[in-house]
């Protein structure tokens, strides 16, 4: 099996580390400080073709292989996971709902601006009392002649406040289960669609989250996804295994990050008289902390290869932002121990991605959720159902 990159992946991978170094590392503290999404760093990326990477030409995108998205996520989360999380959802959760299940005049209409990044998209599916239980929403959409009408509301909506195009889930038949719900392409400027406050969150504060509201709002018909109700709930669960992937790419960035800090820190920082990299606890957190880095690029690294071979990827998928998560947390954790207290401080940037990370066990999927995943496709090759 060969593992190494193509020579046109590693021009690409040099070009995003470039970027992320000199156009996004720079705004990381300030954005977080200031609590506010970097939308020139957006553009930024808009122009240089990186807001829709993994998108066909054809539509707007760039037309990379899923690997090279990948190495652009990576490279992201090495710097400020608060872009990288932005990024991720307006990829993952606003653009592949609609290039893997829209029509083509959808496309045509939508995906083409969210791929140049023209606009960004948000993914609403989350409510009060249906997260994780994603089958017990709660959102209604009635058929009013050529438009569905659509009430409820949405929580944790990232890009809430930055996106110009929603994909969101609302029920059109009640005694149908999940097969009753159906995605919509909701424009932010529709009648009745209200975007609530940004929420003040402990961590990724360079990114929106907010609370979506939906009043007697008014949707064409021609903007159900794919044209036909009751696809909504595969449509979601297809998007999440991409954005779990691009999550898992997302953690290995932060991980390695968070390494690089610590090995900087241990080979300069002074205690008895010698660096703090000479002592026998330092080599063994630096040892582990590596090894599980190369354990979570080769599960990200093998599914993205998956996908681009067209193959089923779900339990990967869950694999990937499982693993992901947890690696990074770990590793983060670590790296703030081998600062002492000068990880404690928000004079050294680990601090803010140690708050930063603790929302990888928790976004796209809970930690419980993704074994939930993983546990279930395993006893389903033996024909046995489990329930969450």
């Amino acid at each position: 099996m060969d593992f190494s990159l193509t020579e046109e992946q590693r021009m690409f991978q040099d070009l995003f580390r470039e970027f992320a170094q000199n156009e996004v590392a720079p705004l990381a503290n300030q954005i977080d400080r200031e609590e506010r999404t970097p939308v020139e760093t957006l553009r930024k990326m808009a122009e240089m073709e990186l807001m829709g990477l993994p998108i066909p030409v054809e539509y707007g995108g760039a037309g990379l292989d899923t690997l090279s998205y990948c190495l652009l996520m990576e490279e992201l989360g090495k710097v400020c996971l608060s872009t990288a999380a932005t990024v991720s959802v307006h990829v993952s959760n606003g653009c592949m709902p609609i290039y893997l299940d829209g029509t083509e005049e959808q496309k045509k209409k939508y995906l083409v601006p969210l791929a140049r990044g023209e606009k960004v998209g948000a993914f609403a599916l989350t409510e009060p009392e249906a997260g994780s239980d994603a089958a017990r929403i709660r959102t209604t959409a009635l058929r009013d002649g050529d438009h569905y009408v659509l009430n409820g509301s949405k929580i944790w909506i990232m890009n809430g406040d930055i996106a110009s195009t929603f994909v969101v889930f609302a029920v059109t038949d009640p005694e149908a289960g999940t097969r009753g719900i159906t995605a919509f392409i909701v424009e932010k400027d529709f009648a009745g669609f209200k975007v609530g406050r940004r929420e003040r969150k402990m961590g990724i504060r360079g990114s929106s989250t907010n609370q979506l509201f939906l009043d007697e709002c008014r949707v064409p018909a021609e903007n159900v996804l794919g044209g036909e109700e009751g696809k909504g709930y595969i449509t979601a669960l297809k998007s999440l295994d991409f954005a779990r992937l691009s999550m898992g790419a997302v953690c290995l960035g932060v991980a390695e990050g968070a390494f690089d800090q610590a090995l900087e820190f241990a080979t300069t920082r002074v205690q008895f008289g010698d660096v703090i990299a000479h002592k026998g606890a330092i080599q063994a957190y630096i040892a582990d902390m590596a090894t599980e880095i190369e354990a979570l690029r080769c599960l990200v690294y093998r599914t993205a290869w998956t996908v681009d071979q067209g193959e089923r990827y779900t339990r990967l998928a869950s694999m990937c932002k499982l693993y992901g998560s947890e690696v990074a947390n770990r590793v983060v954790t670590r790296a703030v121990q081998i600062h002492g207290g000068a990880g404690y401080v928000k004079d050294y940037p680990i601090e803010r991605v140690f708050r930063d990370v603790r929302i990888t066990r928790i976004f796209e999927g809970t930690s419980e959720i993704q074994r939930f995943v993983i546990a279930s496709d395993i006893f389903r090759q033996k024909g046995i159902k489990i329930q969450p």
